[in-house]
């Protein structure tokens, strides 16, 4: 009877030991010793984290072009000797450019694993038959979620007109040339994502 209350005592002692390192992470030192036959030790470690990243990356370019390049009239008209008469050239130019560059990488590779501890346990003097265990668990559980909307709005409008040019009501008839007119555009746009 006597054998067996020890048994009982050396199980129970070895049990409480376990549950009291459960909830430490870290470095952690455990020592059972001196326990009955058929005893079950036990010391461990136990280390669990989750991690969640979630990144919302909204980029929009927008870009609104209007343009209007307009010559004026060259005329040449109601005289004896009519000479030349030249509008001069009209011309717009708009360029636009954006570039952006989201790098999400980083926040997943940063996510480190949490440390597995330093583990120390010794367990000794235990009677015979008995099983001992020293381990260390560590669990993780990571997460990463990216949301990437990209929009591009281009408006562009355009207007070139060229001037009137007249020769009308001379006796001797001159010239007139109108310029020219133009408008240009470029738009560039990059995006750049990484996850």
């Amino acid at each position: 009877m006597k054998k067996i209350r020890t048994i009982v005592t050396s199980g129970v002692a070895s049990l409480g030991l376990v549950v009291g390192l459960t909830s430490f992470a870290g470095a952690t030192s455990g020592t059972i010793d001196t326990t009955g036959p058929d005893s079950y030790n036990l010391v461990k470690e136990y280390n669990k984290s989750r991690v969640r990243v979630e990144n919302n990356n909204n980029l929009n370019a927008m870009n609104a072009n209007s343009q209007n390049a307009h010559t004026g009239e060259a005329e040449v008209e109601h005289n004896t000797t009519g000479g030349a008469a030249k509008s001069g050239n009209a011309s717009n130019a708009n360029a636009f450019a954006a570039s952006v560059t989201v790098d999400n990488s980083k926040a997943a590779s940063a996510m480190a694993k949490p440390s597995s501890g330093s583990l120390t346990g010794k367990i000794s003097n235990t009677g015979p038959d008995s099983t001992n265990v020293v381990k260390s668990v560590t669990k993780t559980k990571m997460s990463v979620t990216n949301n990437n909307n990209l929009n591009v709005s281009n408006t562009n409008t355009q207007t070139a007109t060229s001037g009137e040019a007249s020769v009308e009501g001379n006796t001797t008839g001159g010239s007139a040339t109108s310029g020219n007119a133009s408008n240009t555009n470029s738009t560039t746009v990059t995006f750049k994502v990484t996850n």
